[in-house]
């Protein structure tokens, strides 16, 4: 029987995320290992960390605070692509997947919350 966050699209989006940003991140020069490596992995697997927690949590705002933080994580991940992509340690298409993958993410979240009000 599973779990009730697996049914959840926007927790899948966001295991698929968490992916899109490790492959990547491997090739990162081993000066930024401790630095944007692994925040930027800390941050993918957060948005999908959170909406598991928040998806047991007690009661629906509960559950939206929750996604808030896993939002805010989201956010977090969009920001270290950018710093990936100036630096050059990603390559165009990369940034792009893994960008478009944080807008579907953030517009699902935001969907979610408003459903629990």
């Amino acid at each position: 029987m599973p779990f009730k966050f697996e049914k959840l699209l926007v927790w899948q989006k966001s295991v698929e995320l968490a992916q899109m940003v490790y492959e990547p991140s491997n090739k990162f020069p081993p000066d930024g290992q401790f630095g944007l490596t692994s925040q930027i992995r800390r941050a993918a697997n957060l948005v999908s960390l959170n909406i598991v927690v928040g998806s047991t949590a007690q009661s629906n705002r509960e559950f939206s605070k929750f996604l808030s933080i896993a939002l805010r994580s989201n956010l977090e991940v969009v920001a270290c692509l950018f710093l990936a992509k100036r630096r050059p340690y990603i390559f165009e298409e990369e940034f792009q997947a893994a960008y478009k993958q944080c807008e579907e993410i953030l517009v699902m979240i935001n969907a979610l919350r408003r459903s629990l009000a």
